[in-house]
């Protein structure tokens, strides 16, 4: 819905992501996590102020399924919070 109502695809840097997670999709189920290189997206892609002046990317324009180069799911764990592959739930 976000996306939809800015008109751009918004994406996080690893770095931002598990602030990302905690503000807008807390306790949220059923998450993929999409890692798609920046160099796959070229001029479509901007970094703009957001978050506490953070440069966020985001995509103006379609996202061509094959920039995805990892898809994982993203559980949540026994205290609620999401799990990134390759950590254990708790």
């Amino acid at each position: 819905a976000d996306d939809q109502r800015d008109r751009f695809i918004h994406f996080s840097t690893a770095d931002q992501l598990e602030g990302t997670l905690d503000r807008h999709y807390s306790g949220h189920d059923r998450l993929a996590l999409v890692e798609v290189p920046a160099s796959a997206l070229g001029d479509a892609l901007k970094w703009e102020p957001s978050r506490g002046g953070q440069l966020f990317p985001h995509l103006y324009g379609a996202l061509p399924v094959t920039a995805a180069v990892r898809v994982d799911p993203l559980p949540l764990g026994e205290d609620g919070r999401h799990v990134f592959p390759g950590h254990v739930a708790g």
